[in-house]
């Protein structure tokens, strides 16, 4: 039955991801226009700002490289289940930016780095779910990443744990720059068309 289905279901189950991506790129793009709109009613971030984009990268991406699901022939409840929840913890990312109320803080930033634990404990939990994300396409599409992809994960893991232990501006920064340094090399470099 699934096979057979394989291209009607697909494009359900990308329309039901990208409610949810366009939930959170949405979530950023208004937290950026209201930046515009108020520019005194927060102070402005650098650290802020680049985890921002690098967010809004990210979604971009995600809906991007979520095209190979298009070979996927096998479809149950629980991958499409699996989807949902990894777009919702990219959601809660996003939310997490921008958050409803930031009148208890600084600013952004002091937000930002208060809720550090809660940022870099999903984005941990994004690592784990591009692994499993990436077996579901299969072993080709494993392969297709290379030995660096057994060190991405566990690095990333690793520097999300630093970024949840410390709250030094510094660190912050330049791990920020690093990640958007490598985001832009790994999406140019494995994911610029679609296989």
């Amino acid at each position: 039955m699934q096979t057979q289905l394989a291209p009607e279901i697909f494009p359900h189950i990308r329309i039901v991801m990208g409610m949810v991506i366009g939930l959170g790129i949405t979530r950023l793009l208004t937290g950026v226009a209201g930046l515009v709109q108020h520019p005194k009613r927060a102070s402005l971030s650098s650290i802020h700002l680049l985890w921002v984009t690098s967010m809004l990268l990210e979604l971009i991406h995600f809906w991007w490289w979520q095209f190979a699901l298009f070979h996927l022939n096998d479809w149950t409840f629980g991958v499409f289940f699996f989807l949902i929840a990894y777009t919702t913890v990219l959601f809660l990312l996003a939310a997490l930016l921008f958050p409803d109320n930031i009148s208890e803080y600084a600013g952004y930033e002091d937000f930002f780095l208060q809720r550090r634990q809660w940022f870099f404990g999903l984005f941990a939990a994004s690592f784990v779910l591009d692994l499993i994300d990436t077996l579901i396409k299969g072993q080709a599409n494993w392969d297709r990443y290379g030995i660096e992809y057994y060190f991405q994960t566990p690095i990333g893991i690793a520097v999300c744990v630093l970024a949840m232990w410390t709250a030094n501006r510094k660190v912050h920064l330049v791990l920020v720059c690093a990640h958007l340094v490598y985001q832009l090399s790994w999406i140019f470099r494995l994911f610029n068309t679609v296989t």
